[in-house]
């Protein structure tokens, strides 16, 4: 079924060192490439299959997404039935940027045994996570502790559902497939986020002062049982996927798809070497982690965000939903559109963030609307924040792209690690932060598109370079 290890041949690469891209690399391979045979074959098989791996591991991203999003959305209502405090909802949502610290463990194995190890590893963590916290026990003081046992297995499958996708893609995706995969993949994760923003608010219902039933022990019992049957299905789609990827999840194909995925690249300590002397990739890496972190922070807790501007937990999830939806869209069809005409990243980027700018000054000075005296409308909440998610989160494939291309050879998921363990490092500030300073959220608001014009500063700066499809195109020719 494909399931098993390559034999010792297939490992090795197809590509001498003379091939492999370094200092000089481009002359090499311009000058290896005219020395090649014209009837040498070369890599560039892919399989249908490959989209079977593609949907197994954007399912698995949904998922992870679904579950760490789950408390947000509902925050009032689980307030009510489990006794929440403030800190133990922030740290709901902090379980995912701190789920990152072992991010270069997981980053290594991906790196040394490839992505079937990772990938069933990551989705056994969620099956842990998502399964404690269906434990059934009456004392509410051992269940939340429980809650937060399973929030945190989660978010320790974080590292591979965010960074695995433009590995994924190398491995098993042409050179014009590559970012859509990217895309896809990664913007999977988002959707699962989005998707809690619906199906909590719409299953568990808010608690407010419009009915006194609310605050009787009947009501909150049946707040409860609703909120469990959302965790008992979370489980149940998490078991699914769980044995569908132990079923069938190949490493890698028989063939590399193209020239790179079947060039060497450089060892673990090597590539962190690379990585942290590079000051291009360091200037873009911040210009993706500071808003990203920011933004993400921000959707974790946009219900409370919202409630000073009496929007409800239902509109707060509906603006949620269809702000990363609509990310999500974009997102994959700008990395189409950058499969077909290449060279277009910064490009793309530039523009992304300009609306992202402007967009997220809109929300701040709506929210302000006693000075700024701009409408405070439900149209213009919804347009704001639609457009900032938009913008933002379909940038983050033409990011994964980016940076791959800019530090080639160094491995994809070392890449990837890199940048969203500082984008999540970022948001566990902010939300921890919040704890403390959660009546006043306004210096949050700011934070957006204070972020956002910071990146733009930094991509308008930034010098790209195409190092791996320069590969792919001159050895393949």
């Amino acid at each position: 079924m494909g399931s098993g290890w390559s034999s010792e041949e297939e490992r090795q690469p197809l590509l001498g060192p003379g091939l492999g891209p370094g200092p000089g690399a481009a002359w090499r391979n311009r000058e290896a490439a005219a020395a090649l045979p014209a009837a040498a074959p070369g890599p560039g098989r892919v399989y249908g299959r490959r989209w079977l791996v593609l949907l197994l591991f954007s399912l698995l991203a949904f998922a992870q997404g679904l579950v760490w999003n789950t408390w947000g959305p509902i925050q009032n209502s689980a307030r009510q039935a489990y006794g929440f405090s403030s800190w133990d909802i922030a740290l709901l949502v902090l379980w995912g940027p701190i789920g990152f610290l072992p991010c270069f463990a997981f980053m290594w194995l991906l790196d040394k045994r490839g992505l079937r190890v990772t990938v069933l590893l990551t989705s056994f963590l969620m099956v842990l996570g998502t399964g404690l916290r269906c434990v059934p026990v009456s004392d509410l003081t051992l269940k939340r502790r429980l809650i937060h046992g399973g929030q945190m297995l989660n978010g320790l499958a974080g590292p591979t559902v965010m960074n695995a996708a433009p590995f994924l893609s190398t491995t098993w995706f042409s050179a014009d497939e590559r970012a859509t995969a990217t895309a896809i993949a990664s913007m999977l994760s988002y959707l699962g986020g989005a998707c809690a923003f619906l199906v909590g608010p719409l299953v568990v219902p808010a608690p407010n002062g419009t009915s006194p039933l609310l605050a009787s022990e009947s009501s909150r019992a049946h707040i409860k049982d609703l909120i469990e049957t959302v965790l008992y299905a979370e489980f149940g789609v998490v078991c699914i996927i769980f044995s569908a990827t132990l079923a069938y999840f190949p490493p890698r194909p028989p063939l590399p798809p193209s020239v790179a995925a079947a060039s060497q690249r450089l060892s673990y300590r090597r590539s962190f070497c690379r990585l942290l002397s590079n000051l291009r990739f360091l200037m873009i890496a911040l210009a993706y982690a500071i808003p990203l972190g920011v933004f993400a922070g921000w959707s974790g807790v946009l219900d409370l965000i919202l409630t000073p501007v009496h929007v409800s937990q239902v509109d707060a999830g509906w603006i949620g939903f269809w702000s990363i939806v609509g990310g999500c869209v974009v997102g994959i069809a700008m990395a189409r559109f950058a499969d077909f005409i290449r060279g277009m990243l910064k490009l793309i980027l530039l523009l992304l963030f300009s609306g992202a700018t402007l967009s997220s000054t809109w929300f701040t000075l709506t929210c302000l609307n006693s000075i700024t005296h701009l409408p405070l409308t439900t149209v213009t909440l919804y347009a704001s924040c639609i457009l900032l998610g938009v913008f933002l989160n379909s940038s983050v494939p033409i990011f994964f792209e980016l940076f791959v291309e800019t530090v080639y050879p160094v491995p994809e998921g070392i890449t990837c690690g890199v940048v969203t363990f500082l984008s999540n490092m970022f948001m566990g500030v902010l939300l921890f932060f919040l704890t403390f300073y959660h009546t006043e959220l306004s210096w949050f608001n700011w934070c957006l598109p204070g972020s956002c014009l910071l990146s733009l500063l930094l991509i308008l700066c930034f010098r790209e370079s195409y190092d791996r499809l320069y590969l792919d195109v001159v050895v393949s020719v």
